[in-house]
Order: C-alpha cells, then structure tokens, then sequence
C-alpha cells in the first residue's frame, strides 16, 4: 500500500511519532512518504492508496499548517482511506472529561476543515521540556501537578505507548 503521513509538530512529539508510524508502516511492506503538513500542500492524494494526518492539541486547537492542508485536501481525503493521528497529554490518561475535551477538539478541526475524519486515533504525547521557554515550562509543571503526574523540569517525559500505536495503525489499515 502507498501511503502518506503528512504532520505538524510542535515541540516535536508528533513528528517522532508520524517517523515511527512510516519506519513501522515501511517495515510492514508498505510505500511510505512522509511530509510536513506544509510541504505535503501540493501533494496529490489521488496517487495514495492511504493518507494519515498527525497533529497535536494545544489549547484545544491543532496547528495551523495541519488544518490549512486537511482543509484545501477536505474532498481527497473523502475519497482515500484516511485517518487522522490527534497526540495530545490528555490521551495518556483516563479522565472522562480529558476525553470528552478531545473529542470536542477533533469535532471543531472538523467542522473548520470540511473534512470529518472516518479514523481517529488518539495518541499520547510527551511532556517537552526541553522544548518550552520559562513560561511555557512553568505551565506544564501546573498540568503535570494538576494530574498528579510526577516531572522534572529540564527532563523530557514520554506518555506514547508505541505498542499500541502499532496496533491501533494495522487496525486502520485492516479496514477496523
């Protein structure tokens, strides 16, 4: 199968991820071409057999590469296998109202790209703390707090079950 992973990627997370699902997916017979959602513009989605777009939540909004591209590519990724990745901290967890958050932010990247996604698959992220500013940094501590998740600033902590994700993209591609 051909298949295109185009992400955006804040502070990183979600492009280790989108480069673990193509080497997996590579490693498992599949074509893969990976791009960033602004590179992947131009891209004809008729020549792919599957296309898989990954973005990550932060302040309840994906990246604005990601939802220009799903948003011109909305009728092409009606008519192609397609699914969307969403990482986020909130899919570490078990939360009734972290879930019912993101399912209210994947809704809205719906409603402003015309493009519902048929497959989404939701994947923990990371906490980047070598990636924040002072603020930024300061701000995640408060989460990690709030979630009695334990962290030490200047200390990256990964929550991505990539066992899971491996499992969750041979389901898509079986058609489940």
């Amino acid at each position: 199968m051909n298949i295109l992973i185009a992400y955006a990627s804040t502070e990183g997370q979600t492009r280790k991820i989108a480069r673990y699902a193509a080497d997996y997916l590579n490693g498992q017979g599949h074509t893969v071409e990976i791009a960033g959602a602004e590179d992947a513009k131009d891209a004809e989605l008729a020549r792919f057999d599957a296309v898989l777009l990954a973005g990550s939540v932060h302040a309840g909004k994906y990246q604005k590469p990601l939802v220009a591209l799903a948003k011109s590519k909305a009728h092409a990724l009606d008519h192609v296998r397609s699914a969307f990745l969403s990482v986020s901290l909130a899919a570490a967890g078990d939360d009734p109202a972290d879930w019912e958050g993101l399912s209210a932010c994947v809704n809205r990247f719906a409603e402003k790209t015309g493009w519902t996604p048929p497959t989404v698959m939701h994947v923990a992220g990371a906490f980047r703390f070598t990636e924040y500013d002072f603020f930024k940094s300061w701000a995640m501590r408060w989460i990690a707090a709030e979630k009695d998740q334990e962290v030490n600033p200047g200390e990256n902590k990964e929550y991505t079950d990539w066992a899971a994700l491996k499992k969750t993209l041979d389901g898509w591609l079986a058609g489940g």
